[in-house]
C-alpha cells in the first residue's frame, strides 16, 4: 500500500499529516488532498471551498469534503491568500477521486511565508507517516 502511495504522489509535492498536499510554484501553491485521503474517503460527493481573497493561516480549515462514507474538514498546509478555486468540483466532485493531483486540485494560494513549506513532508516521509499511523 505504501509503495503505491509514493508512486501516486508527484515528487515535487509536499504533504501534511492531515493529508493535504502543496505543489509549489514560486510564491504560489496548488492545494488538494492526497490520493491516500481520497481513497480512504471513498466516493466524494461534495466539496465546500473558501472564497477568492480569503486569507488563511497554516492549520486553519479552508473547507470541507463529503463522501458516501464521511465528511471531513480540509486544513491549510501552508499560510496564504486564496487566489483561485477549482470551480469544476462544484459539479464534478469525483475529480478528487479520479485525479487528486491534477484535475482534482482544490485551491491555489499566494503564499504568506514560503518558509512554512520546510515543515511539510516529502512523499517518502508522508508514506512512512501513513504506514506508521495504522
Amino acid at each position: 500500500m505504501v509503495l503505491a502511495l509514493v508512486d501516486a504522489i508527484p515528487e515535487d509535492a509536499l504533504l501534511n499529516e492531515t493529508h493535504e498536499y502543496v505543489l509549489l510554484d514560486d510564491n504560489r501553491a496548488r492545494v488538494g488532498i492526497s490520493h491516500y485521503a481520497a481513497e480512504a474517503l471513498g466516493d466524494i460527493v461534495y466539496v465546500d471551498l473558501p472564497s477568492i481573497g480569503d486569507k488563511l493561516d497554516k492549520g486553519d480549515s479552508f473547507g470541507s469534503i463529503e463522501s458516501v462514507k464521511a465528511a471531513s474538514d480540509l486544513y491549510m498546509p501552508i499560510s496564504g491568500e486564496i487566489v483561485a478555486i477549482n470551480t469544476r468540483l462544484e459539479d464534478e466532485p469525483e475529480l478528487v477521486n479520479d485525479n487528486c493531483y491534477g484535475d482534482g486540485w482544490m485551491i491555489e494560494i499566494q503564499l504568506t511565508d514560503v518558509n512554512e513549506a520546510e515543515q511539510l513532508l516529502a512523499p517518502a516521509k508522508y508514506a512512512e507517516f501513513v504506514e506508521n499511523s495504522h
